[in-house]
């Protein structure tokens, strides 16, 4: 099969917006006006168009991440960013919920969206540091939903996994707080080197794997 996670080069769509066009599923909201449909204009992607719907195709549903957030061109913003922005922590682990709650406890999510909790908890833990409040409940959850089968939904998440290492690629090099360095750079390897791989072989393999074949550094 042909690869549609290679570093973006071909799906200019980013984050979790990526995922839904992808997934070719739509958010849990309502669908837009008219109006604002007619007058958006679809990114152009090797994705099918058949595959896109109007909520997939508009991040509008999102929360406003941005509410709340640190002070600009600051650590405590970048460490905000990694947490809540919708490439991060919080938006990974709504999507991982989603394919849980609609296909049940299978693999490789279950075991990813528990690594995913625990990098959401460093963050938040780098925030509490800072001084910065965060929010007492992920605010992505309930506002996406599965893609219709498992197959694509690796795929999805394989794309999303390249989205969120470039992200810390970003975040580290304009990071200047050593600590918060540490943990982005914890966090990309892990997407990078454990995440990435098991939707890849997910994907290959019809959209789930076996436990015993999850890398280990992923659990």
């Amino acid at each position: 099969m042909t690869t549609q996670w290679t570093r973006r080069a071909t799906l200019p769509a980013m984050g979790i917006l990526a995922v839904l066009v992808l997934g070719g599923c739509q958010s849990a909201s309502t669908t837009p006006e008219p109006s604002e449909q007619n007058g958006s204009e679809t990114s152009p992607t090797e994705v099918s168009p058949d595959s896109q719907t109007p909520d997939a195709a508009d991040a509008s549903a999102l929360p406003d991440w941005t509410i709340g957030a640190p002070e600009s061109d600051t650590d405590a913003a970048l460490a905000w960013e990694a947490l809540m922005g919708p490439e991060g922590e919080y938006a990974a682990l709504a999507s991982y919920q989603a394919v849980l709650d609609e296909f049940g406890q299978v693999e490789p999510y279950a075991t990813i969206k528990a690594a995913e909790a625990r990098h959401a908890e460093a963050l938040v833990r780098q925030l509490d540091r800072m001084g910065v409040d965060t929010p007492a409940e992920n605010p992505y959850l309930g506002l996406i939903a599965a893609p219709a089968d498992l197959e694509t939904a690796a795929e999805a998440w394989a794309v999303g996994e390249v989205a969120n290492v470039e992200l810390y690629d970003e975040l580290i090099a304009q990071a200047t707080d050593e600590r918060l360095i540490e943990v982005f750079e914890n966090l990309r390897r892990a997407s990078d080197e454990s995440h990435l791989p098991a939707f890849e072989a997910a994907a290959d393999n019809g959209g789930t794997l076996d436990p015993a074949d999850i890398p280990q550094q992923s659990k």
